[in-house]
């Protein structure tokens, strides 16, 4: 019985057909890959570094003590009554792996522009490997500010758990989501327009400012509340905070609008993506 052509291979490389193709079932065939990225990034972040590890805890130490001096002494900008370092460090904690999905996810194209070049796999293994490495930061940057939760709480701070911490889950995956999508989006852009690349860095520093991070939603005046309500990350954090802290504006129609967005972005992104992966190593 002869055999079709097909079937004297393991794997045939066929263009897409679809608009939206996810090609989740190829992505969990490359699964070793994306753990042998993770670990690349995880290892190589603070490779030849003095502390090495140790600065997973020191960064967003190092940050909400600057934030509780600048913004907490200084500033005098409220925290909900609650511990300055502690409300500091719930903020940045969450802004840290959400940057970092961003950031790392942007450069996906010109990064890989040479592997890309070379050997086949799934594209979308190389921002999913971003995602999960940041993941495996912010289990451990989590872990160092429930250290200090438990060292407030037993001094007595005004800081408690409450039911929102269960939609913990629900809050990473959400900020994976939109990161995820807004980072293929701009990867996508700048194998045509380096000068995104700059850009990106100047609109997540700016976006962090229009962010509950260094302060409370109930501190905005009403007039410029809208701009918080707008921002999908706002939910996030204040449901983090409301879950951690015992303090914020949580609501689930807050985190609705984040899910929603989240999808859109997310849909918006991975279409650009597919289609500019066909052309883009003519272009990088």
């Amino acid at each position: 019985m002869g055999s079709t052509p097909d079937s004297d291979w393991d794997l045939i490389i066929t263009p897409r057909k679809k608009w939206f193709e996810l090609q989740l079932q190829e992505v969990w065939n490359y699964r070793d890959l994306i753990a042998l990225f993770v670990r690349r990034d995880f290892v190589s972040r603070y490779k030849q570094t003095i502390l090495g590890p140790l600065w997973f805890l020191i960064q967003p130490l190092l940050t909400s003590v600057v934030f509780t001096v600048v913004f907490g002494n200084i500033a005098g900008l409220s925290t909900d009554a609650l511990p300055r370092l502690l409300f500091y460090m719930s903020g940045n904690v969450l802004w840290a792996y959400f940057s970092g999905c961003l950031n790392g996810t942007a450069t996906t194209f010109t990064s890989n522009a040479q592997l890309f070049g070379k050997v086949y796999f799934p594209r979308m293994v190389t921002p999913l490997s971003i995602i999960l490495s940041n993941l495996i930061t912010f289990a451990i940057q989590f872990v160092f500010f429930l250290g200090f939760f438990v060292y407030y709480l037993l001094r007595g701070s005004p800081v408690r758990f409450t039911l929102w911490a269960l939609c913990l889950p629900l809050l990473i995956l959400l900020m994976a989501g939109i990161g995820l999508g807004f980072g293929i989006i701009v990867s996508a852009l700048t194998t045509k327009y380096r000068d995104l690349q700059h850009l990106v860095v100047f609109g997540i520093s700016l976006w962090m400012y229009i962010t509950p991070v260094i302060y409370p939603v109930s501190s905005i005046p009403e007039k410029y509340r809208w701009v918080a309500v707008i921002n999908p990350i706002t939910p996030i954090v204040e449901t983090f905070r409301a879950g951690f802290l015992g303090a914020g504006n949580a609501s689930w129609g807050m985190l609705g609008y984040s899910a929603a967005f989240a999808a859109v972005i997310l849909f918006i992104g991975v279409v650009i993506f597919n289609q500019v992966e066909k052309t883009f190593i003519d272009t990088v």
